[in-house]
């Protein structure tokens, strides 16, 4: 890929992360402030609705690929493996301490979109970039 197709990619994968940060903040924002859960079980419902929109978006949008679907699910879902307990644990600690659930939930989706992106990029997409192909519209 040239250096202005890599920054259209991520250009892309930055504004359908932000879509989806929208998604969090306001569930995020319901469940603590409406629904009063703790921390991490709204965290975590929060999240699963923002990966799913993000998913779906970035591997149509972002990569173009025609990859088998479960495949890369199961790629992305192996990340949140990681990354999911990690932010629980770090986020559900740093509140537990006093600091703002807002500023401690805008660090962690810092640190995801970075890193989700490079696993997408590298991972996930490496070797099915590009291969959706768009279908023909019949006259």
């Amino acid at each position: 890929m040239t250096k202005k197709q890599n920054l259209i990619q991520v250009v892309k994968f930055l504004l359908f992360s932000i879509s989806a940060g929208i998604i969090q903040i306001g569930s995020f924002t319901l469940l603590n402030e409406v629904a009063h859960l703790p921390y991490w079980p709204a965290y975590l419902i929060s999240l699963v609705l923002s990966v799913l929109y993000n998913f779906t978006l970035n591997r149509r949008f972002t990569f173009q690929s025609a990859a088998n679907v479960p495949i890369a699910m199961a790629k992305v879902a192996a990340y949140y493996c990681v990354f999911t307990p990690l932010s629980t644990w770090w986020g559900d600690a740093l509140t537990g301490i006093g600091w703002n659930e807002y500023l401690v939930l805008a660090g962690t989706m810092l640190i995801n979109v970075s890193t989700e992106y490079l696993f997408c990029r590298f991972v996930v997409y490496r070797k099915s970039m590009n291969t959706h192909v768009k279908e023909k519209k019949k006259s």
